[in-house]
């Protein structure tokens, strides 16, 4: 099985099957994932829209399963801090979408490779049917590359 059909096994793990969200499109090189979340009633709200923990949930790991992908076994990779800010509930099918160049992966690693530490940070809005953006998630990441001790 190859690494793009592990990832769509994502759409059945508890926490994306229970909040209903599915991975769309997870492009040939595991550079770009697109995701949605249609509304219903095991992540609706109270007052009907979507509740803010599924919000987050569909954006999560994303950032960092990319990293693991393309950085490597030299590195440490982790979640460090998320930040999200709502801007107007979210009805209906909601998406997002995960890019990371091969420019910024060349970056990460060379901070890796000179600095102690990197601590690269991405953005990903939150869209709804029209493209309005329903939130915006800012996640940084921790990347450091692993001493000679830690590889063996």
């Amino acid at each position: 099985m190859n690494k793009r059909h592990i990832l769509k096994l994502f759409n059945v793990w508890p926490p994306f099957l229970g909040a209903g969200i599915k991975i769309r499109r997870i492009s040939a090189d595991i550079r770009e994932i697109d995701v949605e979340m249609k509304l219903n009633f095991l992540n609706r709200n109270y007052v009907g829209t979507h509740f803010g923990g599924s919000l987050y949930a569909m954006v999560d790991p994303f950032y960092m399963l990319i990293l693991l992908e393309h950085l490597g076994k030299e590195y440490i990779r982790w979640d460090k801090a998320a930040t999200i800010r709502f801007k107007k509930p979210g009805k209906g099918t909601v998406k997002a979408s995960f890019r990371i160049s091969e420019e910024e992966l060349r970056e990460i690693r060379h901070q890796a490779d000179t600095m102690p530490k990197t601590e690269p940070t991405f953005t990903v809005n939150i869209l709804n049917e029209d493209n309005e953006i329903v939130a915006e998630v800012e996640k940084t990441l921790y990347v450091k590359k692993k001493s000679k001790e830690m590889s063996d």
